[in-house]
């Protein structure tokens, strides 16, 4: 997957990238709860499973926008990818651990979530941090917590401040005035994604999880 460099020189971003980077170094996360009653019902009648359904919704808004594709290669390039693929966690109920595997990307939903069944069939059942071995660099992290619903959920990553990509936490739905709701967390960092851009990836995860027609049509 090609990985193409930011002329940062020449970049509209420049001075908000340097800002957020270097003078004042900030991430943020925003919780929001998403509707899901419509797409609860028509995985239902499918006999689908809803995790990996949310998963392929979140990486496909992810790769709808560049700002979330940003980041530093391993060689401290500045830049983004064509493509990026979710590295998920799974839970070990038998010593309370999880698992974190990842399934390469694919438009079409059909697609994907066969390739999810086909990693959780391989992988769900060794109980290693990271069972699936040569995880790419193009992948974004994203956890559950199925066991409460939260209002609002931080991460604190110890590193040099310079972690660019997204990281996404799901919780339990909740049912409110005949409506199903999940709440999801996005957490981002200010250099590459500003209010608007994180309110744009809320507001298109919800408009996918509404309208099921184009994208659920195919199991």
């Amino acid at each position: 997957m090609k990985f193409n460099l930011i002329d940062i020189e020449h970049w509209s971003r420049k001075p908000y990238f340097e800002h957020y980077l270097n003078s004042v170094r900030c991430t943020y996360s925003m919780t929001t709860n998403i509707d899901i009653t419509n797409l609860l019902n028509d995985i239902k009648l499918k006999k689908l499973k809803l995790y990996p359904t949310l998963i392929y919704i979140i990486a496909t808004v992810v790769n709808s926008h560049k700002e979330f594709r940003t980041c530093f290669d391993e060689n401290g390039n500045l830049g983004y990818w064509d493509s990026m693929s979710p590295s998920y966690t799974i839970f070990h109920k038998e010593n309370e651990t999880f698992s974190s595997i990842w399934t390469e990307y694919h438009e079409s939903f059909s697609y994907f979530y066969r390739g999810y069944l086909d990693d959780m069939e391989n992988y769900e059942g060794i109980m290693k941090f990271a069972p699936k071995l040569n995880e790419p660099a193009n992948t974004f992290p994203v956890s559950s917590i199925p066991w409460v619903s939260f209002t609002g959920f931080n991460l604190n990553v110890y590193n040099d401040g310079k972690y660019l990509i997204p990281i996404f936490t799901m919780g339990k739905y909740f049912e409110q005035n005949n409506k199903i709701f999940i709440p999801i967390s996005i957490q981002v960092h200010h250099a590459v994604c500003d209010g608007y851009h994180i309110s744009r990836f809320i507001n298109e995860v919800q408009e996918l999880s509404l309208n099921t027609q184009e994208w659920l049509r195919h199991k």
